[in-house]
């Protein structure tokens, strides 16, 4: 026999069902309103602090403030209050130099540097038809005056290569001392240069490539490189990724795509993305012996590097723990010109390793010994593959 429900009974049920549903949709939505009044109450209590400071401050500070100094230094603070140290802050002056060194408008000399105990910046590399080889800079030199501005002066090497750059065709006056710890002053003109990121060469059967940093062209120099030395007879390789402070995660994932089988690379975890994991394809991978060189000074797209060599079992990490930076940053133009830098993700090797402060250990821990000529570290990399 069937059963019908009379319409007093149905207009019940739906009377009943549009309250559970009005209560329940109130509930969210007062939840959701007493968390935005009082995110909307944070930030009101905040701003009248900063306008009550900016009152006190106007109406009784005897100096004359200067706004653009005084706004570039509020937001330099923010960034330092959110507790990241990997937060920065670039004026509109600073944001256009960094875009104009990354577009090529703007460039140095044609050498690396390192700051030592004497105070100097050491010249550790020139680059070939660089303005630095015309003048006869050789790597050992020590530039010590930078257009009459003595180096000691300068807060670190970054302050001094930052001295050293100009648009192409302005001139820089530089003063060095050479091997026989002569000085010597001339006057250098800025102009374009190849920039390589990776170097390589035979070590008898063994490949060496040494990765300065990961950049957009460091792919297809390893491919490059790879190619070559295989060419040329290299049973196994070395990579070498000693004072690599890092650059492009791109770069690095490209790169273990190019040596890696089929399988996850890195998770990179963030806040507004979620998870993203990448991938080798497995379209080509290296199946020969590797060893990679690594020290406290690797960091970044460096441990990405080394960290899913490790993981994968294919290679052998010859040196001393790494610096441990496993985060990322992005940066964000603002509206007026300037841009800030901030952390936005971070990220875990293959096996799930997070190596932020923590860094990646060896396999083969092998401190450099530092009083020899000889490059202990390399010579173990090179006994471990012909082993």
């Amino acid at each position: 026999m069937n059963r019908k429900i009379s319409v007093g009974m149905a207009v019940t049920i739906v009377i009943l069902a549009m309250t559970v549903t009005f209560s329940i949709t109130m509930l969210i939505a007062m939840r959701l309103f007493d968390s935005t009044v009082s995110s909307v109450k944070e930030k009101e209590s905040m701003y009248n602090k900063v306008a009550e400071v900016d009152r006190y401050v106007r109406s009784n500070d005897y100096y004359t403030i200067d706004e653009t100094v005084l706004y570039d230094r509020l937001t330099a603070g923010y960034l330092l209050g959110t507790g990241d140290k990997y937060a920065r802050y670039y004026t509109a002056n600073a944001y256009t130099e960094l875009m104009n060194q990354q577009s090529g408008k703007v460039m140095g000399i044609g050498v690396e540097l390192g700051m030592d105990q004497t105070g100097y910046a050491r010249v550790t590399r020139v680059y070939e038809d660089s303005p630095a080889q015309e003048a006869g800079i050789v790597v050992g030199d020590y530039i010590t005056a930078i257009d009459g501005t003595d180096v000691k002066s300068l807060s670190g090497v970054d302050a001094v290569q930052s001295r050293l750059q100009g648009e192409a065709g302005t001139i820089v006056n530089v003063t060095w001392l050479d091997s026989k710890a002569a000085s010597r002053t001339t006057d250098l003109t800025h102009s374009g240069y190849t920039s390589t990121t990776v170097d390589y060469q035979m070590l008898d059967s063994v490949g060496y490539i040494k990765i300065r940093q990961f950049d957009g062209s460091t792919p297809s120099e390893l491919d490059y490189a790879i190619r070559s030395l295989t060419t040329s007879g290299a049973q196994s390789l070395v990579f070498d990724l000693r004072d690599n402070g890092g650059g492009s995660l791109d770069s690095a994932i490209n790169m273990l795509n190019r040596l890696l089988p089929k399988g996850d690379l890195i998770t990179e975890k963030s806040k507004k993305e979620g998870d993203k994991t990448y991938h080798s394809d497995d379209k080509q991978s290296y199946q020969k012996s590797i060893v990679v060189l690594i020290n406290g000074n690797s960091a970044s797209a460096s441990e990405i590097f080394a960290g899913a060599i490790k993981d994968y079992g294919v290679g052998t990490l010859i040196g001393t723990q790494t610096f441990g930076k496993g985060i990322v940053q992005s940066l964000f133009p603002l509206s007026d010109g300037s841009a800030i830098k901030v952390t936005v993700s971070r990220y875990y090797t293959p096996a799930g390793n997070n190596i932020h402060e923590v860094g990646i250990t060896p396999d083969i821990i092998l401190e450099k010994d530092t009083e020899s000529e000889e490059d202990n570290q390399l010579q173990k990399a090179i006994d471990v593959l012909k082993e």
